[in-house]
């Protein structure tokens, strides 16, 4: 076995922070991402950089912001040309491979048929003549990753790779799959999605067979002595919702408590800014939405995890029984949450409440982690760097520029707050679709939380994170704390000029 650290990076899709039961959950089971940290660190603090998909997936390959890296919204390409953490790696002698959801290309129709993209749905389900990128022709390295096995799409309307091994395994259900693509705003957009697809042939379980079949290959010797770098990659729980199998059932509605603010719809109607923007597109952004259907979207949500759940207790039983838990970094986190029912809605887009931003962050460091909580400020640009520091590669040899903070002191002591190099996280949103073109920027401290709109010079949200957990008074009108909301709009203001773009660099002298 090498003697350098392996990584498992795990990842899910529009997991709230509060829907692990390690977190509070009194009626979500998650045992075995519970017992992950049980044997690591759990930050209770940790923040999105971007509460979109394709911002957030490339700031945790890149180590930069959105405005650096240039993916600012969903329906973008990341450059081939930015650095990435994998061709590190790759360089420093890591094997490097992706299983599951990657979504560093746009998935939906193009504005021009022009454009080409390597994670475009119709191209893997509707295959044209022509050279496109899909399949065998998958371009390999792809942003560093060495091999790739992929998942496209959400819930039982999906493709890419995955769709071939389901073709294998059960024509008539890839078959299945086939037809609902036809109708994409129906099915792939829709907030629940019907189906029968056994629990064996779900997309977890792609990811989670794909992922132990690596580390198989690895422990035979067929990398060498090279240690890996692997990315599995859930596409849950994000919406379409339709428990597989046995987990359909597990959790019923009527048992589950709506977050407190859920009657509170009338302050986002009312919102200056965000109100136009309300049920748009509803099968991703701001959605109104009944008791009823919050209920069960969020007791399917928490079906859906118990499923991830298991294979998660699967993925760390194989590195067990390869003899690779001792020398494996283990990561556990989302790409963004979901409003699920807060203020009534669903779903994320340009919102100013706290679901949406707050992560799981759970790291498990041989060596160095012991179990404990830590209520230190982590944003997901702080991965990127922290994960090559705790591998050993020196700085000079970082992908140039890198944004954020390395956490290891925090991993080494997580009680200790001198320990703690973040006073706040600094979030970016632009959004850029239909109708929809905003401009949100967010700063969150331990105690407050403040929202910026463009265009609205004497409007913002201000919420104090502590005595008003729930969002429910908007204090940015309150004389009593003017002070206070000058000091956030100083600190945003700041941390606004620290992360903008420094491209292109100056290539003249004096």
């Amino acid at each position: 076995m090498s003697e350098k650290m392996n990584v498992l990076f795990i990842i899910t899709d529009q997991q709230r922070y509060d829907h692990m039961s390690c977190s509070g959950n009194p009626i979500l089971k998650t045992p075995n991402i519970d017992r992950l940290s049980s044997d690591g660190v759990h930050f209770t603090n940790a923040f999105c950089t971007n509460p979109m998909c394709m911002p957030n997936r490339a700031t945790l390959l890149t180590g930069l912001y959105p405005n650096v890296h240039g993916v600012r919204s969903n329906g973008m390409i990341l450059s081939n040309k930015v650095p990435t953490i994998t061709q590190t790696l790759v360089k420093k002698g890591w094997h490097t491979a992706a299983f599951g959801k990657l979504h560093h290309q746009f998935n939906v129709a193009p504005y021009k048929l022009h454009y080409r993209s390597t994670e475009n749905f119709q191209d893997w389900v509707f295959p044209q003549k022509g050279d496109y990128p899909v399949r065998e022709k998958f371009p390999i390295p792809y942003y560093g990753y060495q091999e790739v096995e992929t998942v496209l799409g959400h819930g039982a309307c999906l493709c890419g790779h995955y769709l071939d091994w389901l073709e294998e395994r059960s024509p008539k259900q890839a078959e299945l799959m086939r037809e609902r693509w036809k109708n994409i705003d129906d099915n792939f957009f829709s907030i629940f999605l019907e189906h029968d697809i056994p629990e064996k042939l779900y997309s977890s379980a792609f990811v989670a067979e794909r992922t132990i079949a690596f580390f198989e290959r690895h422990a035979k010797g067929d990398y060498g002595k090279k240690p890996f770098y692997v990315h599995c990659s859930f596409p849950d729980p994000h919406q379409p919702v339709w428990p597989a199998g046995k987990y359909k059932d597990m959790y019923n509605p009527e048992d589950i408590n709506l977050p407190k603010s859920f009657n509170n719809l009338e302050q986002l109607r009312n919102h200056p800014y965000l109100a136009p923007y309300i049920n748009v597109m509803p099968g991703a952004m701001l959605r109104e939405t009944t008791e009823k259907e919050a209920k069960k979207f969020i007791a399917y949500t928490y079906g859906t995890l118990s499923l991830i759940d298991d294979y998660v207790g699967q993925i760390l039983a194989s590195l067990d029984k390869l003899g690779y838990a001792d020398n494996t970094i283990v990561v556990y986190t989302s790409d963004h949450g979901d409003l699920m029912g807060e203020h009534g809605m669903l779903f994320k887009g340009p919102s100013t409440y706290m679901g949406v931003f707050h992560i799981p962050m759970i790291w498990k460091v041989p060596g160095i982690t012991k179990h404990g909580k830590t209520d230190a400020l982590m944003s997901s640009i702080d991965y990127p760097k922290t994960i090559l520091n705790l591998l050993g590669i020196k700085e000079s040899q970082h992908p140039p520029d890198m944004q954020g903070f390395d956490m290891t002191p925090v991993l080494k002591n997580p009680e200790n707050n001198d320990t703690q190099p973040r006073d706040c996280c600094f979030i970016e949103n632009d959004e850029e679709i239909g109708i929809i073109n905003a401009r949100l920027r967010h700063i969150i401290t331990k105690d407050y939380k403040l929202t910026k709109y463009e265009g609205f010079e004497d409007f913002g949200d201000l919420f104090d994170r502590k005595k008003d957990p729930y969002e429910l008074n908007n204090l940015w009108y309150d004389n009593n704390i003017k002070e206070k909301r000058f000091e956030l709009l100083n600190i945003m203001f700041q941390e606004n000029l620290k992360v903008q773009t420094r491209y292109p660099k100056r290539i003249a002298g004096t």
